[in-house]
């Protein structure tokens, strides 16, 4: 039976993402932990995120759990999901902190006073709600969605990889912005999966079934 393990550092919908998995996956068994062993034990981890990186980042560390996602990052697979994703960077404009370091690249706000709809208005930040998705490359975990999915987004900054060949997804609001990444075993979402309807419970489903 696989396991996964839904990482609980006090931050995110956990219960939720964990129940869309059981939902996808009912032959597997989930867990949401705040234990280091059991994520090193795990066959795959999903590390969710709602709020501010800095409070994200602190609660990671004061857990003990820092060195554990960076670990299940390097040797499995491996879902981020919103701040999730974010954290995988390095320097984040929020709160002038610096996240895990795994891939290069930064995390910057949204220019909000700068952005505009296709009809001229004025864009708020946070982006929330429903926008599509372009996928940028094949990837294993995009089979069975169309390209240009819409998905749910609740965000106010974004990931800026160094490295173009890491984009798997991008998507536009006001400026274009990458919305998926993926290096070997790592694939990570600004969006939320577990609120994204059938494309998203799709997407949590190829993740339990990938092998990378």
């Amino acid at each position: 039976m696989s396991t996964v393990v839904v990482v609980d550092y006090g931050m995110g919908n956990l219960r939720s993402v964990a129940k869309a998995i059981e939902h996808v996956a009912p032959e597997a068994e989930v867990r949401v932990s705040s234990d280091a062993a059991e994520i090193a034990a795990a066959d795959r981890v999903v590390v969710p995120g709602q709020g501010a990186m800095p409070d994200c980042m602190r609660e990671l560390s004061a857990r003990g759990l820092r060195e554990a996602v960076v670990r299940a990052a390097a040797e499995k697979p491996f879902l981020g999901i919103c701040v999730g994703l974010q954290m995988l960077f390095g320097h984040a404009e929020e709160g002038d902190v610096m996240g895990l370091e795994i891939l290069p690249g930064r995390v910057p706000r949204f220019p909000g006073e700068a952005m505009a709809a296709p009809d001229g208005s004025r864009l708020k930040v946070p982006h929330m709600g429903w926008n599509q998705v372009q996928q940028v490359e094949a990837h294993p975990l995009w089979d069975g969605i169309e390209d240009g999915a819409r998905f749910y987004f609740v965000h106010s900054y974004y990931v800026e990889p160094q490295s173009p060949e890491v984009i798997a997804g991008s998507t536009h609001y006001g400026i274009p912005f990458t919305s998926a990444v993926a290096r070997a075993n790592i694939f990570a979402v600004q969006f939320h999966p577990e609120k994204s309807a059938q494309a998203g419970l799709r997407l949590l489903g190829n993740f339990m079934r990938w092998n990378p």
